[in-house]
């Protein structure tokens, strides 16, 4: 099996896990040299081997038991805001507060913000971008119009 095989097949195996949330994983290759010892006294060749990032683009539930809450974690990935500074997530669940919950920006570029939100009910939000932009979550649970005749994106908890 040539290189390019051995690392597109990786590829096609790394792409077929999950990680059992609704948001996307990302998946990272990297060069690793195998073992010395490859029986043939060769020096050992690279190859791509996947390697999990844990990183979650979208929206991850995570339902707590003791409280009948759950904790929301919302993820904006840097190409949808690719020069922002500050980004906000506004919605329902603060009465859209434009400067209540700011999202944190990650070494990578990506914006991330964890929320405690009562379960069984649905919240519109969006993601508001330098004081100056409006952005829908790309792995929303659903889009529901506005009044203003866009949509918004729509959690359910």
């Amino acid at each position: 099996m040539s290189k390019t095989s051995k690392k597109i097949s990786l590829q096609k195996e790394s792409s077929k896990r999950k990680n059992g949330s609704s948001g996307i994983t990302k998946q990272k290759l990297s060069s690793k040299k195998l073992s010395p010892k490859n029986g043939n006294g060769k020096k050992p060749s690279k190859v791509a081997i996947p390697i999990k990032d844990n990183e979650i683009l979208g929206i991850k539930k995570q339902y707590l038991k003791s409280n009948g809450s759950c904790n929301v974690t919302f993820r904006l990935p840097k190409e949808a805001a690719p020069d922002a500074q500050v980004v906000t997530i506004v919605g329902d669940f603060n009465n859209w507060n434009l400067t209540e919950n700011q999202m944190k920006k990650l070494r990578n570029g990506d914006f991330k913000a964890t929320l405690k939100l009562h379960h069984d009910k649905d919240y519109r939000f969006r993601y508001f971008i330098d004081s100056s932009r409006w952005e829908n979550d790309w792995c929303a649970d659903k889009y529901v119009p506005n009044t203003f005749g866009s949509d918004d994106s729509l959690v359910i908890v």
